[in-house]
């Protein structure tokens, strides 16, 4: 890298025995703030396709390249002002479940990198040209590339040929007020804004642009019912605070929250009700019980929603649970989360406790079956059948897939959850 006048120069780095590489996508543009490793731009040789990541984290002040121009290693490519960048270090899984006094996290410099190496498991399918952006893009939102029409040069799957193909087909311009085809929905009809006061256009995350589509497709095909109840965590509460006071005196200190026993109680509740464990198969005429325990921890950061998966977490117990969402935080903050993190899920827990509320209506997270949405406990006076009694209640709203479940089968199911909240030893069972 060279400073020039604040600037730094950001060169090709080595891409081996190649030159002359064309540059198939351009990822930012002037003014566009990245982190550091955060691709820049996607080249394609004759034997693999890579992305450049930037070295820095800052504002791009200089493209010097477009689709179609050819590079070779040390050919300067853009300029980076050095300084913050693009996405704001999402809140800890921790963070989320017992918010407490920010302390400040230090987080060293990312070093500068060599050209991001081609994953052969990410290689596209037969018959499908695409870069390495696009085909994590297709994975998360679940997209068979080899069903979408390329448009970009060389036969090339852009981004916006995926997000057409989510669209689906478009409308006949006669048409355009009839419903959608398939969907039976049609358009919300355009409003010039403006004509009313003034607006501002703000442009959507990355995050909300991927998961836009996959969100309002589970909407509209799963028919969701939402089931409430409330747990009694008076003594379980006790007993995590005294977990996580010996845990943040440990030697390699950690937190235990809620959250890791949330998903011990999930784990258990599946057991019970294998039907909340599964997915509809594709001919909707069977159910796919799942023998494995992958529970998804719905994240809120500053850019949208991430779901990694807690990988077999029947095997796990309070502290493996509440360690690995410690390594799941930090990786978040650094934005390390991989594909792999965020795939396999069988049933997922979306928490709003670090911020309030009363209940809500989680989405379904396709092809999953069912979804926890937790918020705030609060302390509230019981009828213990002789007297008020003040004690911690927690509540929580199960939505699921009616095809599937059933009204009583939900209550039983929430119910169930809330029975071992309520005693921490029947967890151990």
């Amino acid at each position: 890298m060279t400073t020039t006048a604040n600037n730094v120069e950001v060169p090709v780095p080595d891409i081996g025995d190649f030159s002359d590489i064309p540059v198939i996508e351009v990822l930012v543009s002037v003014g566009d703030k990245v982190n550091a490793d955060d691709p820049v731009i996607t080249l394609e040789s004759d034997k693999a396709t890579m992305d450049v990541p930037a070295p820095i984290a800052g504002t791009v002040t200089e493209v010097r390249v477009a689709v179609g121009d050819h590079v070779s290693k040390d050919s300067v490519i853009l300029l980076i002002a050095p300084g913050e960048g693009a996405v704001t270090p999402p809140p800890s899984l921790v963070e989320q479940q017992e918010p407490e006094p920010a302390t400040p996290v230090t987080t060293p410099a990312a070093p500068p990198v060599a050209a991001a190496p081609v994953d052969q498991d990410n290689a596209a399918p037969a018959g499908a040209h695409a870069g390495p952006s696009v085909r994590r893009m297709a994975r998360e939102l679940g997209v068979d590339l080899a069903a979408v029409t390329a448009t970009g040069p060389k036969g090339r799957i852009t981004k916006d040929d995926l997000l057409s193909f989510l669209k689906g087909p478009a409308e006949p311009a006669a048409a355009a007020t009839a419903p959608a085809a398939g969907a039976g929905i049609p358009e919300v009809p355009a409003q010039d804004y403006a004509a009313f006061g003034p607006v501002e256009r703000v442009e959507l995350s990355r995050i909300k642009r991927l998961s836009g589509p996959y969100l309002h497709r589970s909407w509209l095909n799963v028919p969701h019912v939402t089931q409430h109840d409330e747990a009694d965590i008076t003594a379980l509460d006790a007993y995590r605070r005294e977990l996580d006071t010996a845990a943040k005196a440990d030697r390699d200190p950690y937190r235990v929250t809620l959250l890791a026993f949330l998903v011990k109680a999930a784990v258990s509740a599946l057991k019970q009700f294998p039907e909340f464990n599964s997915s509809l198969a594709p001919e909707k005429d069977a159910l796919v019980l799942k023998g494995y325990y992958n529970i998804g921890i719905a994240v809120d950061t500053p850019g949208g929603l991430v779901v990694p998966v807690v990988k077999d977490a029947d095997r796990k117990g309070i502290v493996e649970l509440s360690r690995e969402f410690a390594d799941l935080s930090g990786r978040a903050r650094a934005g390390k989360l991989k594909p792999p993190d965020m795939q396999g899920g069988t049933f997922t827990i979306s928490s709003l406790g670090g911020i309030g509320g009363t209940g809500f209506t989680p989405i379904v997270n396709a092809p999953e079956v069912a979804i926890l949405g937790v918020v705030r406990s609060a302390m509230k006076p019981v009828w213990n059948g002789k007297k008020f009694k003040p004690r911690l209640m927690l509540p929580l709203s199960v939505s699921y897939d009616h095809r599937v479940i059933d009204g009583a089968l939900a209550a039983r199911f929430t119910r169930h959850l809330c029975h071992l909240l309520e005693d921490d030893r029947r967890l151990l069972l």
